[in-house]
């Protein structure tokens, strides 16, 4: 039995912001039908890499799901989206502001259709100045204050590798969606899940927001910029928090050979011998938190001149058999080849009856009575006649349906 046997979830999201927060209800045990207009959804024929194939934007977010094809413009198409509704327990969309309620299907409409039904939106922007914006990852990114706090201090804001606009988005949007339906228990009615893509990057960046209000009180010293004006700054690779880190290079020196390295006020005495430096651990000039505040570049410095002559791993060891908090960069070629990650379900291969094998992320989120088997996606409209089957349509009108273009 699967955590969510038995949720009947209808996505009629695209892209990645909502398929991301469908696939984990997928993942969950929820039978996700996914509704597609006629074409598919349009990744899946973004960044191809086998002609004429589902790409691997597509596959990678749409695990464990069944497909539909249905035109919503058309008169059949509401009827059938109509008996759709009446049956499901969760409807997620990410279209733009506006788009579901133009169909002829608003809140309202779809209350009256199932009061149990759980509508969840996700959009770029909340209600207020930017509800009509475009938004796109790194443009959440951007005004979610991501990317003001990111890169070095000299240099230009910069985006982060991790979607955290999009899957971020996603996985608020899995929180709200599993509260509903909890409730739903309560009550025996369905609500509202919205979720804004702005909204979800801040909240992911509230550790910034901490230091603004900081400021107001003097230089954050935990960071290792030399002036402070009215904004927290961009730090490079500092955490800003209690406890400093920074990025040191590594042998043989190459674009992710370096460690992560973390000194904790019980980690210095342990980091000075190891580095071959004994003598910095009673040292009044380094010895205490305090006084290694004021020159955590040199400190820095003084490790990396050790960890340059050894490779990550060996650091990765050697830090760790001392008990200091440290981690490699790691690449995605090491992530994708990384033997633990796939004993533990992370990184898992699937596969595809057209593409063949690919490789995919499990899921993180790891249930002892609900485990996680990641299948195949469908292909497009491959679930046609056992959904729309249930709704009492039969053979022949399903073929005439695909002749007038309405599935």
């Amino acid at each position: 039995m699967k955590a969510l046997e038995g949720v009947r979830v209808l996505d009629m999201t695209h892209v990645q912001s909502g398929p991301s927060a469908t696939q984990m209800l997928a993942w969950l045990g929820a039978d996700v039908v996914k509704l597609e207009a006629p074409k598919g959804d349009i990744t899946r024929q973004q960044l191809r890499d086998v002609p004429d194939v589902d790409s691997l934007y597509f596959t990678m977010l749409n695990c464990n799901k069944r497909s539909i094809t249905l035109n919503m413009k058309s008169e059949r198409g509401k009827e059938l989206f109509t008996e759709l509704v009446k049956s499901a327990d969760v409807l997620v969309e990410n279209f733009g502001p506006g788009a579901v309620d133009r169909m002829g299907f608003t809140w309202e409409r779809l209350q009256e259709l199932n009061p149990r039904l759980i509508y969840a939106s996700i959009k770029g922007f909340g209600p207020g100045r930017y509800a009509k914006f475009k938004a796109y990852e790194v443009i959440a990114q951007a005004m979610g204050g991501s990317m003001s706090t990111t890169g070095f201090e000299e240099g230009p804001p910069l985006a982060t590798g991790a979607q955290i606009g999009d899957s971020g988005t996603g996985i608020h949007a899995v929180a709200g969606i599993l509260a509903a339906l909890y409730q739903r228990q309560q009550t025996q009615r369905g609500q509202r899940v919205q979720v804004a893509m702005q909204h979800a990057v801040l909240n992911l960046c509230r550790v910034k927001l901490r230091d603004q209000q900081r400021l107001a009180h003097g230089p954050l010293r935990e960071y290792p910029n030399k002036t402070f004006g009215d904004e927290v700054p961009r730090s490079g690779n500092a955490s800003g928090g209690g406890q400093p880190g920074w990025a040191v290079r590594c042998a043989p020196g190459g674009p992710n050979d370096y460690i992560y390295v973390i000194v904790q006020p019980v980690g210095w005495e342990p980091i000075a011998n190891i580095i071959g430096r004994p003598e910095l651990a009673d040292d009044p000039e380094w010895a205490t938190p305090e006084a290694r505040l004021t020159k955590l570049d040199k400190m820095f410095q003084l490790i990396e001149e050790w960890t340059i002559r050894h490779d990550k791993w060996t650091v990765l060891d050697r830090l760790n058999g001392a008990n200091v908090p440290c981690g490699p960069i790691l690449s995605t070629k090491e992530l994708v080849e990384d033997e633990s990650l796939r004993e533990e379900g992370i990184v898992v291969k699937v596969d595809h009856p057209e593409r063949g094998e690919f490789v995919t992320v499990g899921s993180p989120l790891q249930l002892s009575d609900s485990p996680v088997d990641v299948v195949t996606p469908p292909l497009l409209g491959e679930h046609n006649q056992d959904i729309y089957g249930e709704l009492g349509v039969s053979a022949d009108e399903l073929a005439e349906l695909k002749t007038n273009g309405v599935i």
